[in-house]
């Protein structure tokens, strides 16, 4: 799959991983339909990208509005080929603190609601769209991009209810490609370690050097300019499917 000429659908588009992604695709030549929160700067990352973006504002936990969104970007550009899943919250609770309060229910189910079944119902209704492309030389009609997290596979204290939600995302990694393969829908998951996003948000200067000092080398925070090149090499890479890569310079948490 070429970069130039595609459309994409990038679910939190208009900040952090999906909006380095938004900006990648379209100075690589692509469109792209950038999905986020209402109260996001989603309008602001299109109107500065132009034509080649369209912003459309949804939850992707709510069914209703996933559906709408996916269809409307689907209908603005006339298809879609890359559909990148970086929509994610991450609460931090243990399971019971020390001051003996149990972790809220509510807070699991809303992480996995999101996290875990929002990319599961974008990238259903995605599928739908590609299935409708013309196929190339070796038959593909498209490509399922989803974040998990380094959390998926070396979770934290605090970090029950993201590792659970990102772990999903792991787990459906190879059903996905098996399931999508008569279609000629390939599947990818990356593994971001510390990603200078908003997830980082307050973080003093102090916190951020030992952060960085987690990372082998080299010995800075991920961009989302790393994560964004990592899609267009799996966009331009026809074999890669059903993997779930690394993206964190050699950390292990």
């Amino acid at each position: 799959m070429k970069v130039a000429g595609a459309v994409g659908i990038v679910t939190g588009g208009a900040s952090g991983l999906g909006a380095g992604t938004a900006r990648m695709l379209v100075e690589r030549g692509a469109r792209v339909g950038v999905l986020d929160l209402p109260s996001s700067d989603g309008a602001g990352l299109a109107a500065e990208l132009g034509d080649a973006a369209l912003f459309v504002p949804a939850d992707v936990a709510d069914a209703a509005q996933v559906e709408s969104a996916v269809g409307e970007v689907a209908a603005h550009f006339g298809r879609i080929d890359v559909c990148v899943n970086a929509a994610g919250i991450s609460p931090a609770a243990r399971v019971l603190s020390r001051k003996g309060q149990l972790h809220p229910l509510d807070v699991f189910r809303k992480t996995v609601e999101i996290n875990l079944v929002g990319t599961f119902d974008v990238l259903r209704h995605a599928v739908a769209a590609m299935a409708r492309n013309e196929p190339g030389p070796d038959g593909e009609r498209g490509l399922i991009v989803n974040v998990s997290s380094a959390a998926a596979l070396e979770g934290q204290a605090g970090q029950a209810a993201y590792a659970a939600s990102k772990g999903g995302i792991v787990a459906l990694t190879l059903p996905l490609a098996r399931d999508l393969a008569i279609w000629g829908v390939r599947v990818m998951t990356v593994c971001p370690g510390i990603m200078d996003t908003g997830m980082l948000a307050g973080a003093g200067e102090e916190r951020r050097a030992a952060l960085m000092d987690l990372h082998v080398f080299p010995k800075r925070l991920g961009r989302p300019a790393d994560f964004a090149h990592l899609v267009a090499s799996f966009m331009e890479n026809e074999l890669l499917n059903g993997e779930v890569v690394r993206l964190d310079a050699a950390t292990r948490l």
